[in-house]
C-alpha cells in the first residue's frame, strides 16, 4: 500500500526482524511511561505465525509500525491489535490510519471482531479507532505499567460477510 504524504510517499511493507531496533527506539519515544517493548519483543512477535505486522516507511526510514494477532478457530475467529506507533514528528498526518486500515483489512479476511486496548487519556487514538467503528466495551483499571494508567477496551465487529 502506498499513500501520498507531503510531497513524499509513505509505503507500507511487512515488518521484518531487521526493523526491531528501529521499532524499539520509537517505542521508547512513544511509550516511555508504560514499559516500551524492547527489540527482542518485536522479534518474538514476528516469529508468531498468527500475527501480522506492518511497517510504514517515508523516504526509506521507518516512521511507524503496527501489529495484530489473528486468534481463535476458523469457526470462532477474533483479532487483537497489539500495537500501533507513529514517530511523533509524523503523527496527525494519516500514517496511523494507513497502518490501522492495513490491520483491519487482514482482520476482515480472517473474520471475527477486533479488540484493542487504549489509554483512557489518549483521545487522538480513541478518535481514530472510533472513526473506523470501534466502540468502548470495557475499562481496565491501572492496566499500563509502570504509570498505572487506565485503558479502555475497544471492539469493532467483524466485517459483514
Amino acid at each position: 500500500m502506498v499513500s501520498e504524504f507531503q510531497e513524499s510517499v509513505v509505503q507500507l511493507r511487512p515488518l521484518v526482524a531487521a526493523d526491531a531496533n528501529a521499532c524499539a527506539r520509537l517505542e521508547r519515544l512513544l511509550f516511555s511511561r508504560d514499559n516500551p517493548w524492547p527489540a527482542w519483543a518485536f522479534v518474538q512477535e514476528l516469529k508468531n505465525g498468527a500475527n501480522h505486522y506492518v511497517a510504514a516507511e517515508l523516504q526509506g526510514k521507518l516512521v511507524g509500525y503496527a501489529g495484530i494477532a489473528l486468534l481463535g478457530s476458523a469457526s470462532d475467529p477474533e483479532n487483537e491489535v497489539h500495537t500501533i506507533g507513529v514517530a511523533p514528528e509524523h503523527q496527525g498526518k494519516g500514517i496511523g490510519r494507513l497502518l490501522l486500515d492495513d490491520l483491519l483489512a487482514v482482520a476482515d479476511v480472517h473474520g471475527g471482531p477486533v479488540f484493542l486496548d487504549v489509554r483512557t487519556d489518549n483521545e487522538a487514538a480513541q478518535g481514530l479507532y472510533s472513526s473506523v467503528g470501534f466502540v468502548i466495551v470495557g475499562l481496565r483499571k491501572r492496566y499500563y505499567e509502570p504509570s498505572g494508567a487506565d485503558a479502555f477496551v475497544m471492539k469493532r465487529e467483524g466485517a459483514a460477510s
